[in-house]
């Protein structure tokens, strides 16, 4: 009797420790399969985690739901940080000009740029927006998983910026203003500096890639985030199918031009800060996550197994 209790007891620990994992990594999973510039409409629901920014009820700017209570966005979509009362919070939206059941609407308790910010072409891009309750998490409302500075997001990997921005320079999105979405591949630092310096006819001067950016798009243009999409998440599938963002839409010259992809600043140079000021705030480190689950779900099997011993 021991011993079928015993193994009993070894499946259910083994099934609450898988359990208790799957549990640490919640934030980066959605619950729906399957106008930038080049972009398309989503699917209602497909990124639970886009964030709609308004100032005055006008869309400024979009961001990342991170947990329950804050989401990351672009410093520089609050140039005024004493003004934030006159802003407004949408989750779980799809349409900028239509209803949109699922959606949920917060006011900002609190805005922390990062403290080296000045200037997007500066780097430090970064901003985390505190909501004046608690999310309530739905099909259509959920957090992405922010990466630690260990995560790479190596050059040429597809991932998907998502916003309600221009369709093109000047440009808006036309009525309903569906949520758009549109893949991406990543260009490393070193890539995009070297196409930043290629003075065009549209933008003769060059600029600098600096370290804590990253870019996303391609050499010869045509598809790109744009004005509006700023704040928003650029995100990647991981190996365990996992959502992790990767960056923040920061700048770009144009949008969607030759040689100037778009600029994001890079979370896994941020971590550190975000995860000093949120303490609480899990970060997705890939397979680390994975050894720290498989080391609990194997230390407790062998726990069981004593204990089986013992009742012998």
């Amino acid at each position: 009797m021991a011993s079928k209790l015993g193994g009993i007891s070894v499946l259910l620990v083994l099934f609450l420790g898988l359990w208790e994992c799957e549990g640490q990594m919640a934030c980066g999973r959605r619950m729906v399969g399957s106008r930038i510039v080049g972009g398309a409409n989503s699917n209602a629901g497909m990124w639970p985690w886009q964030v709609d920014l308004q100032d005055n009820g006008v869309h400024v700017c979009g961001g990342s739901l991170v947990n329950e209570n804050w989401v990351l966005s672009a410093a520089h979509c609050f140039p005024d940080t004493s003004t934030t009362l006159r802003y407004q919070v949408y989750l779980g939206r799809y349409m900028l000009n239509s209803i949109n059941q699922a959606e949920q609407s917060f006011r900002i308790a609190k805005v922390l740029l990062h403290p080296s910010y000045q200037d997007p072409h500066q780097g430090f891009d970064v901003a985390l927006v505190q909501l004046d309750r608690a999310a309530v998490f739905t099909d259509s409302v959920l957090p992405v998983c922010l990466p630690t500075s260990a995560v790479l997001f190596p050059e040429g990997m597809e991932c998907w910026v998502t916003g309600w921005g221009d369709v093109g320079t000047s440009v808006s999105l036309p009525a309903p203003g569906i949520l758009q979405e549109l893949q991406l591949q990543i260009i490393d630092q070193s890539s995009c500096n070297q196409m930043y310096q290629v003075p065009t006819s549209l933008h003769p001067t060059t600029s600098n890639i600096l370290s804590g950016m990253i870019c996303a798009g391609f050499q010869a243009g045509q598809k790109d985030a744009c004005q509006g999409d700023s704040g928003g998440p650029l995100v990647c599938t991981m190996i365990n199918g996992t959502w992790v963002q990767a960056g923040i839409v920061s700048w770009g010259d144009g949008c969607g031009d030759p040689n100037r992809p778009g600029v994001y600043a890079y979370l896994p140079a941020y971590s550190d800060w975000i995860k000093q000021t949120l303490p609480t705030l899990e970060l997705y480190g890939g397979a680390q996550n994975m050894i720290a689950c498989s080391l609990s779900v194997c230390l407790n099997a062998a726990l069981s197994l004593l204990l089986v011993a013992l009742l012998r």
